[in-house]
């Protein structure tokens, strides 16, 4: 958010939810696009992380930009299509 503020960027931040009770964390919206963000307490990420980033890009089509599960620990890693993690400090 603040890098994005910094760059001039008024980003929106939501939630999103299915009927289902899928949830992404933080979805942020700049310049047409949506960006989902799931926060995790474990340092150890895995692929099953990322399962509501994966139902969101579905569900969004081309709105939906790859995410980030972001973590305590300090590896980054692809967790399968369409969604990284990232250590929080990386932020």
């Amino acid at each position: 958010m603040k890098t994005l503020t910094h760059r001039a960027i008024d980003p929106q931040v939501h939630f999103w939810r299915t009927q289902a009770g899928t949830e992404v964390d933080v979805v942020v919206a700049a310049q047409g696009r949506l960006v989902p963000v799931e926060a995790k307490l474990s340092a150890t990420p895995r692929p099953g992380m990322a399962a509501a980033i994966r139902t969101f890009r579905k569900d969004l089509g081309a709105e939906a930009w790859p995410g980030y599960v972001v973590h305590p620990g300090d590896v980054r890693l692809p967790l399968g299509d369409g969604a990284t993690a990232l250590p929080f400090a990386d932020l």
